[in-house]
């Protein structure tokens, strides 16, 4: 899947990257739906891709445990622990909660023998004892009653139940990187909330790094150390949660921020919406492919293609940023009737 990176590229890896992606490209039929992602991930933090649907989130997350669909055609360089072997190190040392947990237990096999295999998979352990932890797995993710819980069927659990014992499956052989692939999509408010604190205590728990994929930024605020922005498959922006979400760079950061009531201006009655919609693979637009939905685009943005740069803490991919309004919100209200 990796190709060597070109001498003198940017973005080399952070010297204490856990895992590195460099140059991801992922295409069907000729046609890239990820475009060159760079990013790192480094030892115990929590990473949030984020973005509307359709900007590759999902796709990275798969491509990060050497999952990328059947038909993919995969070029860059994905690394943890410096090594390429992705497969090899799945289950073990990258793990996997996947959106839709029903769909991914097996309806025909207990969840504790599930949980049991998972770690016989990767450990030199008896039958008994992978039960024992699978058990302890259970019984750490808040499922109650977890000796008998370990012997019932997925279809016996409720959503929120199914959610934590995916938590447990990706958490009990202790990866030092959880990928999380919108794990709330299915759930109300409540169970959501709780499945998060379940998921985030698990992985400090094992002291792993988090790759949080989501569209929910109130998620982000919460969770997140770092952000990192996507749209059509590439870095719009990159850099700490605190300071993305109080002062974002780029427009289209500050769209998906604008459409939220926390981040909206006050005194306005309406939230603004982010004009138009992504493009789809195959039909991004010549240069900066937010131009055509950006107020800021320019006859630079609509020919040329803008890398990412740094700016303050962060990179950003944006020839216009510094015409960014601040509140940036601002940038996408409507004007007021005179």
């Amino acid at each position: 899947m990796t190709t060597p990176r070109a001498p003198g590229s940017p973005n080399p890896p952070a010297d204490d990257a856990l895992l590195s992606v460099r140059d991801l490209r992922i295409a069907f039929a000729g046609v890239e739906a990820i475009r060159g992602l760079s990013f790192d991930v480094r030892p115990r933090e929590v990473l949030a891709l984020v973005g509307e649907s359709g900007a590759g989130k999902s796709l990275t997350a798969r491509a990060l445990l050497g999952m990328a669909p059947r038909g993919a055609t995969t070029t860059g360089s994905i690394r943890l622990h410096g090594r390429a072997d992705l497969a090899a190190q799945r289950g073990r040392r990258i793990s996997l909660v996947p959106q839709d947990a029903l769909s991914a237990l097996s309806p025909v096999h207990q969840v504790g023998d599930q949980l049991a295999a998972a770690v016989r998979s990767v450990r030199r352990v008896s039958r008994r004892q992978a039960h024992v932890l699978a058990v302890a797995a259970l019984d750490r993710v808040g499922i109650p009653d977890a000796a008998r819980r370990a012997r019932a069927y997925p279809h016996e659990y409720s959503g929120g139940m199914r959610q934590r014992a995916v938590i447990a499956m990706a958490t009990v052989n202790e990866p030092d990187v959880v990928v999380a692939d919108e794990p709330t999509t299915a759930l109300d408010a409540d169970h959501r909330d709780q499945v998060l604190r379940v998921l985030t205590e698990q992985r400090a728990a094992v002291g792993a790094a988090l790759v949080l994929v989501t569209h929910d930024m109130d998620v982000v605020r919460a969770h997140a150390d770092r952000v990192l922005v996507v749209y059509a498959g590439r870095l719009t922006e990159l850099g700490p949660a605190r300071d993305i979400l109080t002062r974002p760079r780029a427009p289209y950061t500050a769209g998906l921020l604008a459409s939220l009531p926390q981040y909206a201006p006050a005194g306005r009655r309406r939230l603004p919406a982010l004009p138009g919609i992504p493009p789809a693979p195959g039909t991004v637009p010549p240069g900066c492919a937010f131009a055509p939905r950006c107020p800021l685009a320019t006859d630079l943005c609509r020919h040329e293609e803008p890398e990412p740069q740094p700016v303050d803490d962060r990179l950003v991919s944006c020839h216009s940023w510094r015409e960014l309004p601040h509140p940036a919100a601002e940038l996408f209200q409507e004007p007021r009737p005179a």
